[in-house]
């Protein structure tokens, strides 16, 4: 037990700081990335919904090629291909190599597979809100942008964040593929101590407890989110009463 303490210890020679150090990345990465999927994912379900056929089309070939394709491949390939066309086309106008920071790479390229998965999350929940609200709203004349921000980004909502619950939880969990292009997140700092110190078991099971914890700790959020997103609302026990 002593052992353990030690090598879990927050400063040198334990390896708890650089454990909570990843941890730091993680929930960094997976902020950005539920963030800006969440822009991918309201515009793109806008856009299925009210696009054209064209750009209906594109989003379709989107969200089904990043859901179909498995998400470390997704990952390799953006990371990759997104960095060598950046680069490329930064040298083309006269520039020297960008360098991309691993917490910028790792937003952009989780934030592209969160896009896919909250397009269609946000577009069924669009699709729940009652038609009539929509009229109304169309009836007092109310512009495309204001409707959106009054009445259907809050009547949506309920039907949304479970989704979108599930969503972050994924996020935070594959920050830990981002491991194989070498960020520092959580994985690969479990890997490092892991790898150094040859107690395995024990890191791998700080790892998953905090991950465990994030999870706890998330699941509590979105359900005073959810609450409060249902307010004014009959519950589900007073309906079926």
């Amino acid at each position: 037990m002593d052992q353990v303490i030690e090598l879990l210890s927050l400063s040198p020679p334990g390896w708890g700081g650089n454990l909570l150090r990843g941890l730091l990345h993680s929930l960094e990465i997976a902020f950005g990335a539920f963030g800006f999927g969440l822009l991918i994912g309201l515009g793109g379900a806008c856009g299925k919904l009210y696009g054209g056929p064209v750009l209906r089309d594109l989003l379709a070939v989107y969200t089904t090629v990043v859901r179909a394709v498995p998400e470390l491949v997704l990952i390799l390939i953006l990371y990759y291909v997104g960095t060598d066309l950046l680069n490329k086309a930064s040298e083309a106008m006269g520039y020297g190599r960008v360098e991309i920071s691993g917490v910028a790479a790792g937003i952009w390229v989780l934030g592209i597979v969160q896009g896919a998965y909250a397009t269609e999350v946000l577009r069924g929940a669009i699709k729940a809100v009652p038609s009539g609200q929509m009229e109304a709203a169309r009836a007092y004349g109310m512009p495309p942008f204001l409707m959106l921000r009054r009445v259907t980004i809050p009547a949506m909502m309920p039907f949304a964040i479970p989704g979108l619950a599930n969503l972050w939880l994924i996020a935070t969990k594959d920050t830990a593929l981002l491991a194989v292009v070498g960020f520092n997140e959580l994985t690969q700092e479990t890997r490092q101590a892991a790898s150094s110190t040859r107690a395995y078991f024990t890191f791998f099971l700080a790892a998953g407890a905090l991950y465990l914890m994030v999870t706890l700790l998330s699941g509590s959020v979105f359900a005073r989110i959810e609450a409060w997103a249902r307010r004014g609302q009959p519950s589900l026990r007073k309906a079926a009463t």
